[in-house]
């Protein structure tokens, strides 16, 4: 399963395109789907290791101190508070978790000191017109499940504590001024998104009532669908997280006391028992979850999905009607939450994946677009309640405006 780990720690050899075919930039641009990416000219903000987690055991994979960047706000922002859940994948077996833990995926002593924040985590109001001068804050993920483990393999040298991680971190930053927030937004992509989810009530349980929390997840509807070959490849994937890290004591009880802890660790299982306002993000043909959920090597022995995992303008009509499928799949788990007027969506129609970190899908002259409105603009209307916050997306290829996700050969796959 090292290969799951693999692709979100190279998810970023890829082709941005939009409007079909045609580049979406100067040329053909190489981008990674992280936050240091994007076009964006945020500022560069330093790691901050976390000193008090070692006495509570909160380390990552290896044992080493987890950390965070926070970029200051100013201003009407300075009371403000933008807490972002990094993403990168998970680990389910102890293989994958050891491979994990030499990467900043499972240790600070490889993480970057500084990153560009960009996107949603911008300082720029040109770029984050809503959130520039908010205190905005990085959580590094370093512990590969979603920040909800609660287990150790000795034997190995590896330790799952996600969930104290999760903890410790607020606890520091409810110290550094969190406390007395008058706003606050928990967001993330990919796995991120996932723990945003996952821990969304948590995060408002920290707050007085008056206070205004909300929380985005982008990227983060992983859905238990079948593959291309009848299997449920990502119900064995979280099975195994589930099961090794110890995850399903840290699951929201909403969720545990109904279904199994594998299943609560879906969170279109979650959604439906959030009281928190939540904002879901995301694309109906999510490529990662199309190269590593739906045609897995395993489930296309012969790479007959190969091209189309690659590019979505090579899949053939069979392919674009499973597609379609899973697009379905997706609408219908957001529908029931969606109805209520404190949620919103962005669903559009593009072969992607985390769209709120990327400067050029986040907020530029030519970002993806639902009912008129770029992304910052929906999420931005829906946080401060200044209009309609629910778009879905016609099917492909009805939107010109996506920035598509186009692999560049295939190498890192």
């Amino acid at each position: 399963m090292a290969s799951w780990v693999l692709l979100a720690l190279l998810l970023g050899s890829v082709v941005g395109a939009a409007r079909g075919s045609e580049p979406w930039s100067n040329g053909t641009q190489v981008y990674s789907t992280n936050a240091n990416s994007g076009g964006g000219n945020g500022a560069f903000v330093a790691l901050t290791l976390i000193q008090s987690a070692a006495a509570r055991g909160a380390v990552c994979l290896d044992g080493s101190l987890p950390g965070y960047h926070l970029h200051r706000g100013s201003g009407s922002g300075s009371n403000n508070w933008l807490v972002n859940l990094e993403g990168g994948g998970w680990c389910n077996d102890v293989r994958s978790c050891v491979f994990r833990k030499s990467s900043r995926r499972g240790s600070s002593n490889h993480m970057e000191k500084q990153l560009q924040f960009t996107g949603i985590m911008s300082n720029r109001p040109e770029e984050n017109p809503d959130f520039y001068n908010w205190n905005r804050v990085k959580v590094r993920y370093c512990d590969g499940g979603s920040f909800t483990g609660d287990g150790a393999d000795a034997a190995s040298g590896l330790y799952f504590r996600g969930q104290r991680i999760w903890q410790v971190a607020m606890d520091d930053l409810m110290a550094q001024g969190m406390r007395s927030a008058s706003q606050a937004l928990l967001s993330g992509c990919s796995a991120g998104g996932a723990s945003t989810i996952l821990h969304c009530d948590e995060f408002r349980g920290l707050f007085p009532s008056n206070t205004r929390v909300k929380c985005l997840a982008d990227a983060g509807m992983f859905l238990d669908a079948v593959d291309i070959a009848g299997r449920r490849q990502m119900r064995d994937f979280f099975n195994g997280i589930v099961r090794l890290q110890g995850s399903g004591r840290s699951l929201p009880r909403s969720c545990t006391s109904r279904m199994d802890k594998t299943s609560c660790f879906f969170p279109q299982n979650v959604l439906p028992n959030i009281q928190t306002p939540t904002f879901i993000l995301n694309t109906a043909y999510d490529v990662w979850q199309l190269q590593e959920s739906l045609a897995p090597k395993t489930a296309d022995p012969h790479g007959l999905w190969q091209r189309c995992k690659q590019n979505y303008a090579s899949c053939n009509s069979n392919q674009l009607q499973f597609l379609n499928g899973f697009r379905d799949e997706m609408l219908d788990a957001v529908k029931g939450f969606s109805g209520s007027g404190q949620n919103g969506v962005f669903i559009n129609s593009c072969f992607a994946h985390c769209q709120s970190e990327r400067q050029d899908t986040w907020y530029s002259s030519n970002s993806p677009r639902l009912g008129n409105k770029r992304i910052a603009e929906a999420v931005g209307d829906w946080y401060f309640e200044r209009g309609n916050a629910k778009f879905t997306d016609c099917a492909y290829p009805c939107d010109g405006t996506c920035h598509h996700i186009v692999f560049r050969g295939g190498s890192h796959l």
